[in-house]
């Protein structure tokens, strides 16, 4: 069996930055707990980078949330302190410029378990769980709810009540 484990934009901004909240403060030592039993279990890690440019304003996504956050090159933009160091056991780092990666599919063709975990669960987290669940509606897909923060508690348990509903487990 070949495990990954794919991490959802832990990046500065939805932490401490522009977007970032309490709940996604909280969830980094977790993240990082989850990360270092990675390593030691032999998963495959990737990150996600969400991305963004000075036009972020003009986008769609900055009509509907116009708060500039991860713009590229920026300290917003980068992972957390905390979980910075292990960018260099990162088998991919994906730079995505909305809420799911189009092309994480090709990438998680060959893992039978792949867990997710990271920000923001009723956003990206989702989005990139069902573009995995659509493509690959038979391989074991885990979402880790103690690795996740929402744009609020709500959403937070929303969203992992909508992947339950579509067969993902939550642990």
């Amino acid at each position: 069996m070949k495990n990954c484990l794919v991490v959802i934009d832990m990046q500065n901004d939805f932490i401490s930055g522009s977007l970032g909240s309490e709940e996604a403060k909280k969830i980094v030592p977790n993240v990082k707990a989850r990360i270092e039993k990675a390593i030691k279990e032999n998963e495959d890690i990737f990150f996600t980078k969400d991305t963004h440019y000075d036009d972020y304003l003009d986008t769609m996504e900055g009509k509907h949330l116009p708060v500039k956050h991860c713009i590229d090159k920026t300290f917003g933009h980068d992972i957390c302190d905390e979980l910075k160091a292990f960018e260099k056991n990162a088998k991919n780092i994906f730079i995505k410029n909305t809420f799911g990666y189009k092309d994480l599919p090709k990438f998680l063709e060959d893992y039978d378990n792949i867990t997710f975990l990271g920000l923001c669960t009723d956003i990206c987290v989702v989005s990139n769980v069902m573009l995995i669940k659509a493509f690959y509606p038979e391989k074991n897909i885990f979402v880790e709810k103690d690795c996740c923060a929402g744009t609020s508690i709500e959403n937070h348990n929303s969203a992992l009540s909508v992947m339950k509903s579509c067969h993902i487990e939550i642990k």
